[in-house]
Formats: C-alpha cells, sequence, structure tokens
C-alpha cells in the first residue's frame, strides 16, 4: 500500500475533519432541541433522572464539540456543565420536592448560556455555509452591505453574536459594554449606524442617546434601540429624542439583519442626492459647508493641524469652448477621480462649483497639504485625466493651501484658500501656493508682488496705435505684461516664438487679418494650446461670430465696444478675480 504525503496526508486529514463536522452538526441540533425540550418540562417532569440527563448532555457536548473545532460551543457548554453539578452528588437522592426546586433553580441560572449555546451554533452553521459556498464557486461574489456599524449593549453573548454575525455579512463592527467605552469610540472612529441597549449598568442607554443626538458629528448617524422591554413609553421617548427604529428582544436575528440593510441603504440614497456632486460623485457644497463645521468641533476637542485647499482647473473655459461641455465633464471626473484615488478616507473632498474643488486635511499643516497636493498635480501633468474619441486631455490646475488658526472664522479660512489659489492663477497657474499675508491685499499688490515672468501676458494686435494705447492704459492695473502688434505677421510672429496667455485680435489688419491668422495656425496645427483669443471687429457682419468660434474664438466683440465690457471679458479669459 502506497504511503501518503505530507501534502496528501493533510488533505485526507481536512476532508475527514469536514465531513466529521457535518455529521456532529446534524447531532448537536438533536441534541440541542432535547435539550431545550428537557429544560421546559412540567413540574410532574423536574426529576433527578432528568436532570441527571441534562448533565449528562451538557458534558458530552463539552467534551465533543471542541473535538469538531467548535471551541466556542465547548466553552459555552462547559458554564452548564458547573449549573448542573449538582446532579452528581449521592445525597440528592430522595427529596422530590427539593429536587423540582433545585432543578427549576438550574432552568433559570443556565437560561443565558443555553440561549448563548443556541447562537453559537447558529452561528458556526452560518459560517460552515458561507465555507461551503467559497470551495463551491472559488472566491465568494456576495457583495457586503458594507459600513461600520458599533453594537453597544452590555449583555456580552448577544453583543458577541451580533459582531459575528455581521462581519460575516461584510459590515465591519466595533463594539462597547457600557456608555464611557462607546462614547470613547464615537470620539475616535466614524460610524454608519449604532445600535443601542436602552436597559444599561451603571448607566442606561438614554444618556447616550442624548450624547449622540447633540452632537453635530454623529446626530445624522442611524440609531436602532434595542430593548427588553416592549414598553409603549419606551417607544415613543426614543422615537421623540431622534430613534430611527425599535426592536424589542428577544428578535430574529434575520429582522435585525433586515432593518440595518435598509436603514443604511435609505441613509446612502439620502446622502447621494442630497450631498453628492451627481457629476462627479464626490461630496457638493452643501456637505462641505455642513461637514467643515463638524471638522473644526473636532479639533476643538482634540487640538491638531487642518489644511484647506482650493483647486482650480486652468483654462477650463478653452476646453468646454474648444471641445464641448461633454469633455469638460469628462474633465472634472478625472480630476475627481484623481483626487479621490491619491487622498487619504478621512480627507473630505468636494465640488465647490464649476470647476473648483475644495479639500480639507484633517491633521496636516499648510506644507504637509502643499506636498500632497504637488504629488497630485505632478501626476495630473504626466497622465490624460480624460479621453474621447481617441483623443487624450491633458490639464493642469493652480491651487490654494490655508492652514485654520485659532480664532478665524470659517468664511476668512475659506477666503485666504481662495486668495491662495488666485495667485497661484496671477503666478503663472499649474502650481501650488501657501496663503501668505499679502495675498489678502487687492489684486494690484498681488501684481506688484509678482515676479515679471510669472506675470500673464497680453498681446494687443491692432494697426490702430491709438486704439492699443488706449487698452494699455485701460487694463494696466491688472497682473499682466502687454505686447503689441501692429499687424498679423508681427503678431504671427510673438504668438509662435513665445507664451502668450491671451491675444486681443483685430480682425482686420494689414498683410495678415485676426481672421486669416487664425486660419493659418488651424492649417499648421501649431495654434498654442493655453491661448486666449478676444476678437475685435469693425465690421457688423452677422455671420462673424460663427465663423470666429470656428477658428478659435473665445469672445467676439464689435468696435465700438465698452471698455467695461472689454475689461471683464479679459478677466474672465485669464481667470482673474
Amino acid at each position: 500500500m502506497r504511503q501518503l504525503s505530507p501534502e496528501e496526508r493533510l488533505q485526507k486529514e481536512a476532508r475527514l475533519m469536514k465531513e466529521g463536522r457535518k455529521r456532529y452538526v446534524s447531532e448537536l441540533r438533536k441534541q440541542l432541541k432535547e435539550l431545550h425540550d428537557y429544560c421546559e418540562v412540567n413540574e410532574s417532569g423536574r426529576t433527578l433522572e432528568t436532570a441527571k440527563h441534562i448533565y449528562r448532555m451538557v458534558h458530552t457536548i463539552k467534551g465533543s464539540a471542541p473535538i469538531f473545532e467548535f471551541i466556542r460551543i465547548g466553552l459555552v457548554a462547559e458554564k452548564l456543565v458547573h449549573v448542573w453539578e449538582w446532579t452528581q452528588v449521592s445525597e440528592n437522592g430522595g427529596d422530590a420536592e427539593r429536587i423540582a426546586t433545585q432543578f427549576q433553580q438550574s432552568v433559570q441560572a443556565g437560561a443565558q448560556w443555553k440561549q448563548q449555546l443556541l447562537m453559537e451554533f447558529d452561528l458556526y452553521c452560518q459560517e460552515m455555509d458561507l465555507d461551503e459556498q467559497q470551495e463551491q464557486f472559488g472566491k465568494l461574489s456576495l457583495a457586503p452591505s458594507g459600513g461600520r456599524l458599533l453594537i453597544i449593549d452590555d449583555d456580552e453573548a448577544l453583543r458577541s453574536y451580533l459582531v459575528r454575525r455581521l462581519k460575516l455579512e461584510g459590515y465591519e463592527v466595533d463594539h462597547a459594554a457600557d456608555v464611557g467605552s462607546a462614547q470613547k469610540l464615537l470620539r475616535e472612529h466614524n460610524y454608519d449606524l449604532i445600535t443601542l441597549d436602552l436597559m444599561m449598568h451603571p448607566q442606561s442607554g438614554y444618556e447616550l442617546f442624548e450624547f449622540v443626538k447633540e452632537d453635530p458629528t454623529l446626530k445624522w448617524v442611524p440609531l436602532v434601540v434595542l430593548s427588553g422591554r416592549d414598553d409603549i413609553h419606551d417607544k415613543v421617548r426614543c422615537f421623540y429624542l431622534g430613534a430611527d427604529d425599535f426592536v424589542t428582544k428577544p428578535f430574529q436575528y434575520e429582522e435585525l439583519s433586515a432593518r440595518i440593510y435598509s436603514l443604511l441603504k435609505r441613509t446612502k440614497n439620502f446622502e447621494q442626492m442630497a450631498f453628492r456632486d451627481p457629476l462627479t460623485g464626490i461630496y457638493n457644497r452643501r456637505f462641505f459647508d455642513h461637514q467643515i463645521h463638524v471638522e473644526l468641533q473636532r479639533i476643538s476637542r482634540y487640538p491638531a493641524p487642518i489644511s484647506l485647499v482650493f483647486i482650480d482647473i486652468d483654462r477650463f473655459k478653452s476646453i468646454n469652448d474648444t471641445h464641448g461641455h461633454h469633455v469638460g465633464d469628462l474633465v472634472l471626473q478625472g480630476l475627481a477621480h484623481v483626487l479621490q484615488k491619491n487622498l487619504r478616507s478621512t480627507d473630505l473632498i468636494a465640488r465647490f462649483g464649476g470647476e473648483e474643488f475644495v479639500v480639507v486635511l484633517p491633521g496636516s499643516t499648510a506644507q504637509d497639504a502643499q506636498k500632497s497636493i504637488e504629488f497630485i498635480l505632478q501626476q495630473i501633468r504626466s497622465e490624460p485625466v480624460a479621453q474621447n474619441e481617441g483623443q487624450a486631455f491633458h490639464i493642469t490646475f493652480s491651487a490654494g493651501v490655508s492652514a485654520w488658526c485659532e480664532g478665524m472664522t470659517i468664511e476668512e479660512w475659506i477666503q485666504r484658500s481662495d486668495d491662495a489659489m488666485y495667485a497661484a492663477k496671477q503666478g503663472g497657474r499649474d502650481r501650488v501656493m501657501i496663503y501668505v499675508d499679502e495675498m489678502g491685499d487687492s489684486s494690484g499688490s498681488l501684481s506688484e508682488g509678482a515676479d515679471e515672468h510669472q506675470r500673464l501676458t497680453v498681446l494687443i494686435a491692432d494697426d490702430d496705435r491709438i486704439l492699443r494705447s488706449i487698452l494699455v492704459s485701460k487694463l494696466q492695473h491688472l497682473p499682466v505684461t502687454f505686447l503689441e502688434a501692429s499687424d498679423g505677421e508681427e503678431a504671427y510672429s510673438i504668438l509662435t516664438q513665445q507664451s502668450v496667455d491671451l491675444c486681443i485680435l483685430d480682425g482686420v489688419m494689414p498683410r495678415l487679418g485676426g481672421f486669416e491668422l487664425l486660419e493659418k495656425f488651424e492649417q499648421e496645427g501649431s495654434k498654442p494650446m493655453d491661448l486666449s483669443i478676444l476678437m475685435l471687429s469693425g465690421r457688423n457682419r452677422e455671420d462673424e461670430p460663427a465663423k470666429g468660434h470656428a477658428v478659435g474664438i473665445d469672445v467676439f466683440m464689435h468696435k465700438p465696444f465698452s471698455m467695461v465690457e472689454l475689461e471683464m471679458k479679459v478677466k474672465q479669459l485669464l481667470e482673474i478675480q
């Protein structure tokens, strides 16, 4: 006979153990049913012989269950063995009345252990069913319900059972036996749902009720009350205090599980509608406004640094104008995805509006936040954020960082990050800047502090020298450097040799008109990607705006024009506040 290899021996032992566990479960089910029936006998059946039979049953379970790796069942059965140990004392014969009394006392004393024995058996059966599915279908594909739950109950057996059952369903579960431990966990973690036992010692669940529902960080978390009293006054009081559901003990686990699932699903759906941006899937401005208060209350209890970042996509308008809003939407989705992928789960990301995003980084100084966002910006530079019909779209963004300071209002904090972001725009875009005090000054002071090579560049291409002079005079308060061209050929030379952010272009000029210049760029495929065009035309032809947009004009204005309107358009194109 061939000798088995060590691996084959292990496989055979595992197969035999599996078969043995199945047979044992079948027998144990019968034993537990019999145990229950014996404990429920009427007064005439409470005899010493029946009590001894119960003792032998639990003693057998204590010894055999661990052999088949049902360790917890063996431990609980051992508790019952101690309860019925009196049946093994020889002096117990004779007095039927005394035996009946002692029998009933043992039934009452062992009730919690018998109940836990049934729960442990149920739990092991669940685990075996899952193992069976894994073997039959490969890796388990049941999607967990998800979410992090907190179970608060001073009944150790029930608490342990609920924790393990809920974990089997895919939840992450923490538990606490008293109010103090629960409060500590609630301060340290974020939960999607809480179950709370009302009748606990030394403090009742009502005290935790107030703690949960008065804290803005917890008041929206669904709360399920578990109570051993089916009292209408308790129910009414709990619902008025903010409970989302009330379950009376004893309950069927399947019912509680369904209630938890339903509440979580409803909460997720509500959150999706109320607090999520439908385009990008990240949080919206409404949620940000709520959560920023929550984060600041948290650090008021546990002081720590926290920073706020404003992010704005560079030249986003030109993406929409050139490629359409569909591509613009893809770019927004792409940036949101990159942010989510590279930031921590504790960081808050929200779409603030348009192409602006805001990020809150708890536990981060301004320098920490700047490094995190610069890392993301580097990734954005190197890889496209979106693709459409085979074309890849690259972007950059400008970001401003501000650390929270004691005594600052939320509005001031947001404004500082906003100021830093605009300073990044005016400094040349594609960068992350930390707020400094002088950023809060007027745009004029910002421009005075900027190096010449960091300023935005505007080319005024018009054969009217007086008009060029007027435009420079009226726009010189903006943080820009001006270049001038008196005809189209000169403008073409400048645009192909150096970086220009905006070209104010006359439609009709000597040598090469504005339209012809743009058509030349289009034929050559050489138009600078980040160049914005503001066309000025003295001809009042209806087809010119459409013709202009076809060759890449961002804004079309007829002469004579309003200087106020022109300045507003220039600011929009250059993204200057």
